[in-house]
């Protein structure tokens, strides 16, 4: 689909100060201005992170009340259970709790629900599971919970607490938890970007704080640093913005992932291939998606028990079981996505159809939220794709920019069983018997809330650059912005008036993918178009939006530029 171009022209003075100020290069300091970040104090913390940046942990609301739980927890000597969840937030933010806790004093042990026999959440299937297999008289509810009313009612009832750590978006009536540690709770939107595995980590810092405080042993030697590793996959991994103290957990979370002790994580670097640093595409496109395969078609507690292994046999048996689930799941969500876009490009009318809602009983519910994803970057619509359940139909929604999901569900809450979710990804379970409803409701609330011209993606771009200023130390300079990604975007450029000035290169398994040798008429450049054959190629003059990246072949270093969009030169 073709974007809409939103070229930033930027603050040159504001840029040209920055450049002075901290001896950086011109270019980055035209991507930082456009990223909002306009003193050199500022800057100097995007480009420098450092954990004494990050707040005291007990600024974050219902933290101090989790904390004095827990420990009246620990002096009695209580079982406490960590229900998590089944993605990569969830398995990293309960691998971190059950390993510092249980090294801290703490009787604990943890749970991952099934996603198809049990669901997301604290659902009561799988509460009663937990149960039963714990006996806890303590639960920390961790990437859930924020809204379980019933279940954490009907466990007070029956003489257990719960905590809950979740970053997800709170609705009245509160449930009767004994804590409910969540941004949103917040007044003034402090820390709403930290992902549950940020928040568990936060958890740590202010149970070592008073576990110092109280003078008790091996507080003052414990290292919360060295779950940082956990912190960054998930960070990355679960798409929150990569501002304010994210981008401190991210950074220092990649590195440690380069040095990590966990037997389990370097066996998933081994079969991931991965030999060097670890960036943000490392973490979110190769270790990720493996962690993430267990959950998707089987069972979650195999992520858990890979992270968890102190065993580095057990551990690289762990991580190809987990590699082979992820070609599985590879396989089968290739063949749901064509399915729907091949329905979709037969019977989509771009002017009647202002969200997308498909669903089969036979369809994977492990992988439907990736292929929302897939189908929504293809259409740009509010996207929901549903498979069958024990309980019908369940399934992942993902939206664009000005769309609320989280919103849009409040006002379906008649044709579901239960939903929740943020503003850009929810999930969904209703009956069979409500699909044709709920596509209809929700395409007339998008109708209404969409302005057509908001139905074409918007292409941002840094500026308008030549292609001799993108040289190999101008990109290396750029590097200094990653990891990019929600909040914090990849560097993008407007190149104008190119042409190629050689045969189209196809290359991948299948020819898939397009090389171009392009000319401004004074210098060249390589540019790859991935799964280009379906797309239609630059021809004649042209301009081209793209990223800028530096490539590593065989030890061989070249400038690379990623196209994004091409448009008939202006």
């Amino acid at each position: 689909m073709r974007h809409r171009w939103e070229i930033t022209d930027g603050d040159l003075e504001a840029a040209q100060g920055l450049t002075q100020a901290l001896g950086i290069h011109p270019l980055l300091s035209r991507c930082l201005i456009n990223r909002g970040i306009t003193e050199p104090r500022e800057a100097n913390v995007v480009l420098n992170p450092k954990l004494s940046q990050l707040d005291a942990p007990e600024f974050i609301p219902g933290m101090a009340r989790a904390v004095e739980r827990l420990f009246h927890a620990r002096v009695n000597r209580e079982q406490i259970v960590v229900f998590g969840d089944y993605d990569v937030d969830g398995i990293t933010s309960t691998t971190l709790l059950l390993d510092s806790m249980s090294e801290l004093g703490w009787r604990i042990e943890g749970y991952l629900p099934d996603r198809v026999d049990e669901g997301y959440g604290l659902t009561s299937d799988g509460v009663a599971n937990c149960l039963d297999r714990h006996a806890p008289t303590l639960m920390l509810a961790v990437d859930c919970g924020t809204n379980s009313n019933e279940v954490i009612t009907s466990l007070k009832e029956q003489g257990i607490d719960v905590i809950v750590l979740d970053h997800h978006q709170a609705y009245d009536p509160r449930p009767p938890a004994v804590a409910l540690v969540n941004p949103w709770l917040s007044a003034d939107g402090m820390y709403r970007e930290l992902c549950t595995v940020g928040l568990a980590f936060k958890l740590l810092h202010a149970l070592v704080k008073q576990g110092r405080l109280n003078g008790l042993a091996g507080f003052d030697v414990y290292d919360i640093r060295q779950q940082l590793d956990l912190v960054g996959l998930g960070t990355i991994a679960d798409l929150v913005p990569l501002i304010g103290e994210n981008r401190v957990l991210a950074v220092k979370g990649l590195q440690q992932i380069s040095r990590t002790h966990r037997p389990g994580l370097k066996a998933l670097l081994e079969v991931a291939g991965i030999t060097g640093p670890v960036g943000s595409y490392e973490a979110g496109f190769q270790l990720a998606p493996r962690l993430n395969a267990a959950g998707r078609l089987q069972s979650a507690m195999r992520g858990l028990e890979l992270l968890r292994s102190n065993d580095a046999v057990h551990a690289a048996e762990l991580a190809g079981k987990l590699d082979r689930n992820n070609r599985d799941r590879q396989r089968v969500e290739k063949e749901i996505t064509q399915h729907v876009l091949d329905s979709l490009r037969y019977s989509f009318n771009p002017d009647q159809h202002h969200a997308i809602v498909m669903g089969d009983p036979g369809w994977n519910i492990g992988v439907v939220g990736i292929v929302a994803s897939r189908v929504q970057k293809e259409f740009y619509r509010p996207t929901f794709i549903l498979g069958g359940s024990p309980d019908g139909l369940r399934g992942s929604g993902r939206s664009i920019k000005g769309f609320d999901l989280a919103a849009a569900l409040r006002e379906c809450d008649d044709l579901l069983d239960r939903y929740g979710g943020h503003a850009m990804a929810a999930g969904v379970s209703m009956q069979p018997d409500h699909l044709d409803a709920f596509r209809a409701r929700l395409n007339g609330i998008a109708g209404n809330a969409l302005a057509k011209d908001t139905l074409q993606p918007t292409l941002c771009l840094d500026g308008e650059v030549e292609l001799h200023d993108l040289t190999m130390e101008s990109i290396q300079a750029l590097d200094a912005l990653q990891p990019t990604g929600m909040g914090f975007p990849a560097v993008q450029w407007a190149i104008p008036n190119l042409e190629l000035n050689a045969p189209v290169r196809w290359m991948g398994a299948e020819k898939q993918h397009a090389k171009l040798s392009v000319t401004n008429g004074h210098v060249g450049g390589e540019v790859v178009c991935w799964n280009a054959a379906s797309e239609t190629l630059p021809d004649g003059r042209f301009d081209l939006a793209a990223q800028s990246s530096i490539n590593v072949w065989r030890g061989r270093r070249t400038l690379q530029l990623k196209l994004l969009d091409w448009r008939p030169a202006s």
